[in-house]
């Protein structure tokens, strides 16, 4: 339970869409994939997905030289959206580095391009040589959370959660907490990721990740879908503003939405399979942190990630928690799988469901798989008055984790 109440004052967004919630909303209600071919996947032995969702409208060169100078595309991604996050909720450079204001960002690991470029040529001859006095920013953990407060030169409090699928979930939930016990005022906290072909390789190699659609991107992923065959790759950032309703209201800020609950929970069951039980074990502790009860929850944002055990395991989890009658859907057909990056860009896009009093279907789910069918699917773009979200975000290694999000009420 918060012992102050959090809201949400800024958003920033790079996605496949480009860059700005308007163009992901823009997308999502036109029904757009953000999927496409990637030949570079197809020069690489031994892989057999061939998509991806890849960032655009992106201008590096908008972040000064010496700043940009340590950063790899995730922490590029990140830093712009903290820019748009803080610009939205009308921040001065004051209040960015009076020391009230923390980040919370974190990433699935550091900048795997990096890391490949370093080896290919080290490997040449063993030398250090023309090793950049830089590589070292681009590849740490904190990497993104760390490049962020110096462009932006907040002296805060600095997180930089790493959980791969969950991470951006922590990163607002800890952000959350940090605010509601009074440490802080403001946090920006998100997630970034870039893509690399040895993310998509992973998936390929336990045979989850998509390939039968190679040739028609727009077709995957397919959450909950009888044709599912895995996830499609990707990268972005999304990043929220959040702060103190006392220090809303005091600046006078316009509130977008308000966390109400935080939960996540660990599986030791499986570092690879989801269980039903501890997802809905995360889902139903992140109610009692709300204090609210399931039928009052209007919508469940899934984490749904084409996958057959995942999507399941969520549908079975879903059902034991809201019955068979509260709207499901997932992102994911629309932005594939953004890693690090995943949580914080649909909680973009619930935030403005929110607000606009509307519910976005799942992208490409034509036959719902008999197996996912124990939850209500949305047909469409549903229009109601929407005051409660839940969000769920999984990832390997047995972690959960759930946030409440709801419309702001005086």
């Amino acid at each position: 339970m918060l012992l102050k109440r959090v809201v949400i004052t800024g958003m920033g967004v790079v996605s496949p869409f480009g860059r700005g919630i308007e163009n992901l909303m823009a997308a999502l209600l036109t029904g757009k994939s953000g999927v496409v071919q990637v030949p570079a996947l197809s020069e690489i032995t031994g892989m057999r997905t061939r998509v991806a969702a890849l960032a655009t409208g992106v201008d590096p060169m908008e972040i000064p030289r010496k700043f940009r100078r340590s950063m790899s595309s995730m922490s590029i991604f990140a830093t712009l959206a903290c820019q748009d996050a803080a610009a939205m909720a009308g921040l001065s450079e004051t209040q960015l580095q009076s020391g009230r204001l923390g980040v919370s960002v974190g990433s699935t690991i550091g900048s795997p391009q990096t890391m490949q470029e370093f080896f290919r040529d080290f490997g040449i001859d063993n030398s250090l040589e023309r090793m950049k006095s830089t590589l070292f920013f681009h590849i740490m953990n904190h990497s993104c959370a760390s490049n962020v407060a110096q462009a932006l030169g907040v002296t805060g409090r600095i997180l930089a959660p790493s959980a791969a699928c969950s991470t951006s979930c922590h990163a607002v939930g800890y952000a959350a907490e940090m605010i509601g016990i009074g440490k802080q005022d403001f946090m920006l906290c998100g997630g970034a990721d870039e893509f690399h072909p040895l993310t998509s390789g992973t998936f390929d190699i336990i045979n989850a990740a998509s390939t039968a659609f190679n040739d028609s991107p727009n077709r995957t992923p397919r959450p909950f879908d009888r044709d599912r065959d895995g996830i499609v790759c990707g990268e972005g950032s999304g990043i929220l503003l959040l702060e103190s309703l006392e220090s809303a209201e005091q600046r006078g800020a316009t509130i977008l939405a308000e966390i109400t609950g935080f939960a996540t929970n660990s599986d030791p069951g499986s570092i690879a399979n989801p269980n039903a039980s501890c997802i809905a074990d995360c889902m139903q502790q992140a109610l009692d942190d709300a204090r609210i009860t399931p039928d009052q929850v209007d919508y469940v944002n899934a984490h749904a990630t084409a996958t057959e055990q995942g999507d399941i395991a969520e549908c079975e989890a879903i059902s034991r928690v809201f019955g068979s009658q509260t709207p499901t859907s997932s992102l994911k057909g629309h932005l594939g799988h953004a890693m690090a990056a995943s949580g914080t860009l649909e909680l973009a896009a619930c935030i403005e469901m929110l607000r606009q009093g509307l519910l976005i279907p799942t992208l490409n789910l034509e036959n719902i798989d008999p197996l996912c069918a124990n939850v209500q699917h949305l047909p469409g773009i549903t229009r109601l008055p929407v005051a409660t979200i839940i969000k769920n975000n999984f990832a390997l290694g047995g972690v959960n984790s759930s946030i409440i999000l709801r419309r702001y009420q005086q």
